[in-house]
């Protein structure tokens, strides 16, 4: 059904306008639960090597194939994080994706970048110990990778409103949520982030992930009310996103780590922007590793031929992973491809081991053994994972 225009629109608003709702049981549940209070035990100051001009270079390369969990910052500052550190010990799991700046604007460590320190981004750490969590990881041969939250920033929004979407009636514009983003065409936003992604080199991290690298996925009547201060005559969304991924790949050069960037599972088969500024073709050019978050349950029925997407992963999978592949192979030397993978339930029917390792063969079969697993509560007890003595080629190089 991809020449089905009306599968597009529908699929386009499964991804863009679909609030997540909870679910039962227990990995498979899509909102976050408390993870108690032990992350606000005093936090010391960080050592002072840590603000040196340049990050010295990583510990780890990359292993030849990438076979991540992500981990929400609450897991990742509390006692969850020792029991994900295990899985990865006993599994073919060699990597985590920790969140250092989530989509609330706050930090996961003390960050000694003075924007950080304006907007008060050090004020609800969900870590205290961050460094060491990074340090256990490299200990147990886990390939440590920091995810950055670029646009949707509501706390950098309010503390820097100059460099904030604004509303036509004045103040700061809003999504249907009422989360306050900064806008895209903004470069200091995209400085920002390459601040952070630097002290995430210093403290060991072997690679750093952007994500929400776009502008809001909102319906047009509610775009309509918003007012980018730092768009460029004539400069659409598209050549906007490029244009500040030219300057982030730059700036972030010098720290010899990859440049990885997370966008929607759609851009492997749409050809226009979506009006958030993501085209696969500038995507897999300006960065190392592109992640598209190809999950099932975000599809509408009717993609890729099957009326119900969610409960077909290894087809949904498959085919967009396959349109990525084809599209990379008109490119000159294009990012390689990591898929998100569906670890979580939204909507029937319920997922479990089967349904992940269903989209993990989906890759493999178009070549691709690299893959990051998705959980927002970071709960992989039911994920379908081979033990570790089966798994090859999942070791760091050191």
């Amino acid at each position: 059904m991809r020449g089905s225009g009306l599968c597009i629109v529908v699929a386009l608003s499964a991804i863009l306008g679909t609030p997540v709702a909870a679910q039962s049981g227990q990995w498979h549940r899509e909102l976050p639960a408390s993870y108690g209070i032990d992350f606000l035990a005093p936090i010391p100051p960080p050592p002072s090597h840590l603000h040196s001009p340049w990050p010295s270079p990583p510990l780890v390369r990359q292993p030849d194939e990438v076979r991540a969990l992500y981990v929400n910052a609450w897991a990742f500052g509390g006692n969850r994080f020792r029991e994900l550190v295990r899985l990865a010990d006993e599994t073919e799991v060699n990597a985590l994706v920790i969140d250092l700046k989530d989509d609330t604007g706050y930090l996961t460590y003390r960050s000694k970048v003075p924007t950080a320190i304006a907007i008060g981004a050090n004020k609800e750490l969900r870590a205290r110990d961050t460094e060491a969590r990074v340090r256990e990881m490299l200990a147990h041969g886990i390939y440590p990778i920091a995810r950055i939250v670029v646009a949707k920033d509501p706390l950098l929004a309010s503390g820097k409103p100059a460099w904030a979407i604004q509303h036509t009636d004045g103040g700061l514009w809003r999504d249907r949520r009422g989360t306050a983003w900064v806008d895209a065409f903004n470069d200091s936003v995209w400085i920002y982030a390459a601040q952070l992604a630097a002290e995430a080199v210093e403290m060991g991290f072997a690679e750093v992930q952007f994500d929400y690298v776009r502008f809001p996925d909102e319906p047009r009547s509610r775009m309509a009310s918003a007012i980018f201060p730092a768009r460029r005559a004539d400069e659409s969304t598209r050549s906007g996103v490029r244009r500040n991924l030219v300057l982030l790949r730059d700036r972030m050069r010098p720290f010899d780590v990859p440049v990885t960037l997370d966008v929607f599972g759609m851009t492997t088969i749409m050809t226009g922007d979506m009006g958030i500024g993501q085209v696969w073709e500038d995507l897999v050019g300006l960065s190392d590793v592109v992640l598209p978050m190809v999950y099932p349950s975000h599809y509408a029925p009717g993609m890729y031929g099957t009326q119900t997407p969610n409960a077909d992963p290894y087809l949904v999978v498959r085919r967009a992973l396959e349109d990525g592949l084809r599209r990379n192979a008109l490119l000159d030397r294009p990012a390689s491809i990591r898929p998100y993978l569906q670890a979580f339930t939204l909507g029937a029917p319920r997922y479990t081991g089967e349904h992940v390792r269903a989209q993990i063969q989906a890759a493999a079969d178009v070549g691709i053994d690299s893959w990051v697993l998705w959980n927002p509560r970071s709960d992989y007890r039911e994920s379908g994972l081979v033990p570790a003595k089966l798994a090859l080629g999942s070791q760091p190089v050191m």
